[in-house]
């Protein structure tokens, strides 16, 4: 399974800064002993007409060029440097490349970062710089049309961001979109405060456990898909849902997230649809347990990935 990477990327950041950079290197060191059927390749920088598709050459151009002022960097929770710039391009760089893997007949593949769910088109947020997933699901739609110009309507993209706070930049950017779905399933009380409205927002209590989280997934996913037909999904796979996060609020398990993972893959394969994965948020008290979180993710995907190589060959044959 293609996993893609931009941790030799360093974001600089001030000593005391509560955001855990080093959980990205800490990943792929894992996934190399943990995870071998995981292939993982560096991410290429996303340019400035890819980035197009989603946000204002106005805020492109304030990212490239330092033009940030100090309110924005406030808002972003990162101070403005080279490496700040070149590190949000990579990532948004390598949750397209996962996406066009999977699209190409990998069927899953992943990004070891992203998941930049706060970023708007004009603006980023909440340790978000630019948004990710709005640009692969955009990216995927323009390539789509041009390689099927005489056939079929648009790519249509449903996006399952289960990151503990609301994605409320992904929702903004497709308020108004119908060939793109956003369900959002996040902490009511959490971050952001003043959250946009989705396709689908599911709110849960602080101290949400396993059982009531997974009895609400199911609930969501199958109005999800009442209400849309997806050809290509993005999944946020947050690991600051776990009990050990100390921004995430609600209580759910290792055994708890692994079985929201695996039915979010299993309705996408049970529907043949491509998925990319990113990790999105993770504060573990303990930066391992989050690392732990994000590592059981991948085994899952593992499994899936098997069963889509394996349908290739049933289908060579």
């Amino acid at each position: 399974m293609l996993a893609f990477y931009a941790d030799s990327f360093v974001l600089p950041l001030p000593t005391g800064h509560r955001f855990p950079m080093a959980k990205y290197g800490r990943l792929r060191e894992r996934l190399k002993t943990d995870c071998p059927g995981v292939r993982l390749g560096q991410a290429e920088a996303a340019t400035d007409g890819e980035l197009a598709l989603v946000h204002t050459p106005t805020y492109i151009a304030a990212i490239a060029q330092g033009g940030l002022s100090a309110a924005a960097q406030r808002e972003i929770g990162f101070p403005w440097s080279p490496g700040m710039a070149e590190r949000a391009r990579r990532s948004v760089g390598a949750t397209l490349q996962a996406t066009r893997a999977a699209m190409a007949g990998e069927g899953i593949a992943a990004n070891l970062a992203g998941g930049t769910h706060h970023a708007y088109a004009d603006k980023g947020s909440g340790f978000c710089v630019f948004n990710d997933i709005a640009v692969s699901a955009r990216l995927m739609q323009a390539e789509h049309a041009r390689h099927h110009r005489m056939a079929g309507g648009p790519l249509r993209v449903a996006i399952v961001d289960l990151d503990v706070h609301q994605g409320n930049g992904t929702a903004r950017i497709f308020a108004s979109d119908d060939t793109v779905f956003t369900l959002s399933m996040h902490g009511a009380r959490n971050f952001p405060f003043r959250k946009e409205p989705s396709d689908l927002d599911v709110e849960l209590p602080d101290g949400c456990t396993d059982a009531a989280y997974l009895e609400a997934l199911e609930v969501a996913l199958d109005e999800l898909s009442h209400r849309f037909e997806p050809d290509l999904v993005l999944y946020l796979a947050g690991a600051d849902p776990h009990e050990g996060d100390r921004l995430g609020r609600l209580k759910l398990s290792f055994d708890g997230l692994e079985a929201r993972d695996r039915r979010v893959m299993d309705w996408a394969w049970q529907r043949r649809l491509p998925l990319a994965f990113c990790m999105a948020g993770g504060y573990g008290t303990d930066l391992e347990t989050t690392v732990q979180v994000q590592v059981n993710t991948y085994r899952v995907a593992l499994e899936y990935h098997r069963r889509w190589a394996a349908a290739a060959v049933q289908r060579g044959n």
